[in-house]
């Protein structure tokens, strides 16, 4: 398997890192950036190969894979460089909010197109990737593709393209909403009056544990909620404040918020 990423940023160095701790060979893998410092960077990490051009010596050295991981406002104008040089290439997009029909329009109607969704997590093998064909990528190119973003955490095969700014929303943005809970909760714990070090021990533990236990249980959500919560305890007055508050209606809020703004960034960027 031979990919070519073009666009060495987070995405790619994660995905990188995790193809790396599959025991890929990092000799098939080539990076495409301007950037060359960026490249100098990724090589010397990973001994991946890395160009600044989509054509060196007369020589494409775009493969088999091609990830584009740029920014979605880039990506209209990558498309047309790249155009000239894909031929059967699978072509993997993790750019947000932008749709396989406008991609495949830009690529000169290619259709061997694979559109990922996965989140930050993936830095640490720990993510979630949603992924979503068009009709005419087969079977082999779709477990290309499930191989790649597995590297970076578990994987996800979508049924409509439509729910991606749903995706989005949830597991894209999520990393951040959690980042916010757990700054709230240090920062109660702070004014509850344990120092800083403690509050954040406290808080990120209580995050990953919770998350840990709630991944390995077979039982559900509601009903791990309930076990913690006695009747009359410490917990259920803490509930009934976040109740009070309408928490869940705060998320729906967010969550929404940030789904429509992936329709948005696809509806605007496809012009």
């Amino acid at each position: 398997m031979y990919i070519s990423f073009i666009g060495g940023g987070n995405m790619a160095r994660a995905m990188i890192g995790g193809l790396k701790k599959n025991n890929v060979d990092m000799t098939t893998i080539t990076v495409i950036d301007p950037d060359l410092e960026k490249c100098q960077q990724l090589a010397k990490e990973f001994k991946v190969k890395i160009t600044d051009q989509y054509v060196e010596n007369n020589q494409s050295p775009l493969n088999q894979v091609i990830v584009l991981a740029v920014k979605p406002q880039q990506m209209k104008a990558v498309c047309a460089q790249l155009s000239p040089h894909i031929s059967t290439q699978l072509i993997i997009s993790i750019a947000a909010g932008i749709r396989l029909g406008d991609i495949s329009r830009w690529l000169g109607n290619y259709a061997a197109i694979v559109r990922v969704m996965p989140n930050t997590p993936a830095q640490i093998q720990a993510g979630v990737s949603a992924l979503f064909a068009m009709p005419e990528v087969n079977q082999a190119q779709k477990n290309l593709a499930s191989f790649i973003l597995s590297s970076v955490g578990m994987t996800l095969w979508l049924d409509d393209e439509v729910k991606m700014d749903a995706v989005t929303a949830i597991s894209g943005s999520g990393p951040a909403y959690v980042f916010y809970l757990i700054e709230a909760l240090q920062d109660a714990a702070i004014s509850l009056g344990l120092t800083t070090e403690e509050s954040s021990m406290l808080a990120l533990q209580t995050f990953a544990g919770a998350s840990l236990l709630a991944s390995q249980s077979t039982t559900d959500i509601q009903t791990l909620r309930a076990q913690v919560t006695s009747k009359g305890g410490t917990t259920e007055q803490g509930l009934l404040a976040l109740e009070a508050a309408d928490i869940k209606k705060i998320m729906l809020a967010a969550a929404k918020a940030a789904a429509d703004k992936s329709k948005s960034l696809g509806d605007h960027l496809a012009q």
